[in-house]
């Protein structure tokens, strides 16, 4: 069956995602689009015979409000409008006109573009579709151009500004109440899920920063209130952008409802002289009838087929040594680590901050990319020749976006940093922000970055970014200088394509002071995610939930570290830390010279455990049995034939002495025979269940006596 169906008498067109349907119509006598249908299979008959909305019955209201696929400001509109312009003479109003529209076919892949432009002035946009049979994940964009004459030729016409120029504008379906999810936070405590009904007016989330963000992550959900983890309509948007970004769920008084978004905050205007034009981020949009598991489960498919650049790699056990020496990183002192990393199974070493130019702190160096000489003087070789004798593989931390003015790099490239030269210079972290929306900048990263991966010998990067903006323009002199806040993680993406397409075995962890740029966009250029700089394992029992919403556990770094943690100085059982962390893509992170034996050995089993189920754990269906607010929290993953299934389980508070439900499985095949081993004993060594019963029956959800208390549970089908 055809991705895209078109009935042009009408102007109907049904776009098909896997069993979602999504009918706009183009309608051209009133030039504009309108959404019909997102939700359930129609057939194009059924989407044919579909009603326009109830036309307005007063004059304060409009009947294109919270109907149009992006509505304009302008003619009879009163709703935010997702495309907002400002004209060389200062006007804003827009009189949309309908060019036409076509589908293309590309592999498994249709694409929709319906051309619109401006009856009498120079702008026109298109809005793109893309749509898959087997993904339920609808990508749009849109591409805004100024079509006046080229900038070189006679009645040339003036620059206009977009003032608003969002990826697109989802409408939901009248429902009779609007709910909220979206995850907040700040450093150290991200990815904080929040359901709120959602108000009257305007609801936005976004990061003024200039990078995705603690605060907030780009993306939202919305049901009607009663959706529940497996149960219920649920519609989600995510933006695919790193930089500053906004998005908008507008609920008018009449009852519509619908989300529009783009890169860039308020105020960060796109200035398009003629001739030129601009393309949005994509903006996602999913439909999924199976409540929040099933929006999730979709969304982490999504992401392995069509996001990530090397989604069938299993993501590698690595050592990370920032908490064992921060900046004291000496050769000798990394050798020993190294060692101890290979001992309990790691398969990736990485030199955190502190290995280059002047780093023996957090005051200098930034800039600077060659090894400190105090602490490596015969370069960075040997350590990695020795990691590699190991039979690890070799990572090094990089902030290749930032400059400390104690450097040698500032001292020669002064204009190189995002600033204003009229305004004071506040430092963060003790450094500056280096625009990489100008090619010098770029163009210089990518040459340094290059060398260092070939005279290294350097496997994996973790690619940090340690400060927000501040008086932030570029020092480009453009007359859009906010425009930076956009066009500087442009840049950043523009050296990451260039180098892993020049170092395609190189391998990439996204990284922000933790989870500050984790977003679709950053995942299409790197490997895996760096989820918080809280590594203490039941703070991050409720940031993994909240990460989980979108993203898959395969991206989602998670090391087990000290106790008491350094940042919480809490005291964790091992045990409690490894089942926390091997819910992820599992690291190791402490000091491994000041731990036991005993505690070596441990990590050692479990990560070779771990190593067995890696592949269910990684890339198999996520099933949230509860959240960390019960006094039981539960994640299963389920392998994609369904032989295998890994359960972790966690009580991070007191004993409950009321009886507990019992831990009902999801995802199993019925009819299926599976043996269930216990870590923790409280399940009888060997015990065989269907997976009917599992399901609906389930097993115990009792715990080990003590304060924080885990267990894992491996299903393994038998016959």
């Amino acid at each position: 069956m055809p991705h895209i169906e078109i009935d042009r008498p009408s102007g109907t067109v049904l776009l098909r995602a896997s069993d979602t349907s999504y009918v706009l119509r183009v309608d051209t006598a009133a030039g504009t689009v309108r959404t019909l249908h997102w939700g359930a299979s129609l057939s194009l008959d059924d989407a044919r015979a579909l009603l326009e909305p109830d036309p307005a019955t007063d004059s304060f209201r409009s009947p294109l409000d919270g109907t149009e696929e992006l509505a304009v400001d302008g003619q009879v509109r009163f709703a935010p409008p997702a495309l907002d312009v400002r004209y060389g003479d200062g006007t804003s109003a827009v009189e949309p006109v309908v060019d036409g529209y076509d589908v293309r076919r590309d592999g498994d892949s249709s694409e929709l573009s319906v051309r619109l432009r401006d009856h009498g002035r120079p702008l026109a946009w298109t809005l793109h579709y893309r749509v898959r049979q087997d993904c339920p994940v609808i990508e749009r964009w849109t591409v805004f151009r100024h079509t006046g004459p080229g900038p070189t030729e006679p009645g040339e016409e003036p620059a206009l500004s977009l003032v608003r120029h969002s990826a697109a504008q989802w409408n939901l379906p009248v429902l009779p109440a609007y709910r909220m999810s979206s995850v907040h936070g700040q450093w150290a405590g991200e990815f904080q899920l929040r359901r709120t009904p959602l108000a009257v007016g305007e609801t936005t989330v976004s990061s003024r920063r200039g990078h995705t963000g603690h605060q907030s992550n780009p993306w939202l959900a919305l049901d009607a209130g009663d959706a529940t983890e497996e149960t219920g309509e649920v519609w989600t948007v995510a933006l695919a952008t790193a930089g500053s970004w906004r998005m908008t769920a507008v609920r008018s008084a009449e009852g519509r409802c619908g989300v529009l978004g783009g890169s860039g905050h308020e105020g960060v205007e796109i200035t398009l002289a003629p001739g030129a034009s601009w393309t949005t981020p994509v903006s996602t949009g999913l439909y999924a009838p199976g409540g929040f598991g099933g929006a999730s489960r979709a969304y982490h498919s999504y992401v392995r087929r069509y996001v990530l650049p090397a989604p069938d790699e299993p993501r590698p056990v690595l050592y990370n040594s920032w908490e064992a020496t921060a900046f004291d990183v000496t050769f000798d002192g990394q050798r020993e680590l190294a060692d101890l990393a290979a001992r309990v199974g790691a398969e990736l070493f990485v030199v955190d901050d502190g290995w280059f130019g002047a780093r023996d702190s957090d005051r200098a160096g930034l800039g600077d990319w060659t090894p400190r000489p105090g602490a490596f003087p015969d370069g960075l070789r040997p350590l990695a020749d020795h990691v590699h004798g190991l039979g690890m593989r070799f990572g090094l931390w990089v902030e290749p976006e930032m400059v400390n003015p104690d450097s040698d790099l500032f001292r020669a490239h002064p204009e190189w940093v995002l600033h204003l030269p009229d305004r004071t210079a506040h430092t963060l972290r003790n450094q500056l922000v280096l625009d990489f929306s100008r090619p010098e900048v770029t163009d210089w990263a990518l040459t340094w970055l290059l060398r260092t991966v070939d005279a290294f010998a350097v496997d994996f990067l973790k690619w940090d970014f340690n400060r927000s903006f501040t008086e932030a323009g570029s020092s480009g002199r453009h007359p859009d200088a906010r425009r930076v806040f956009v066009g500087h993680a442009l840049g950043a993406h523009e050296v990451m394509d260039r180098l892993r397409a020049a170092r395609p075995a190189l391998r990439i962890e996204t990284c922000s002071g933790g989870g500050g740029r984790v977003d679709l966009a950053s995942l299409a250029r790197t490997d895996q995610a760096w989820t918080s700089d809280n590594t203490d394992a039941v703070d991050r029992l409720s940031i993994q939930y909240g990460f989980s919403q979108l993203y898959p556990a395969q991206v989602m770094g998670a090391w087990v570290t000290d106790s008491p943690n350094p940042i919480t100085l809490r005291t964790v059982p091992l045990r409690f830390r490894l089942h926390s962390a091997m819910a992820g893509a599992l690291g190791i992170g402490g000091d491994l010279t000041r731990w036991p034996e005993a505690e070596l050995d441990e990590t050692a089993a479990y990560v070779a455990l771990y190593k067995t189920v890696r592949s269910t754990v990684q890339t198999g269906r996520q099933y949230r049995l509860g959240s960390p607010a019960d006094s039981y929290h539960a994640v299963q993953y389920v392998a994609r034939d369904s032989d295998e299934s890994v359960v972790f389980q966690w009580r991070a508070g007191p004993e409950e002495r009321a009886v507990l439900p019992r831990l009902r499985l999801r995802g199993l095949v019925p009819e299926a025979v599976y043996r269930v081993d216990d870590d923790s004993e409280i399940t009888r060594a060997g015990t065989v269940r269907s997976g009917a019963a599992l399901m609906a029956h389930g097993l115990s959800a009792q715990l080990p006596q003590g304060g924080y208390a885990s267990r894992m549970l491996t299903l393994r089908r038998e016959g």
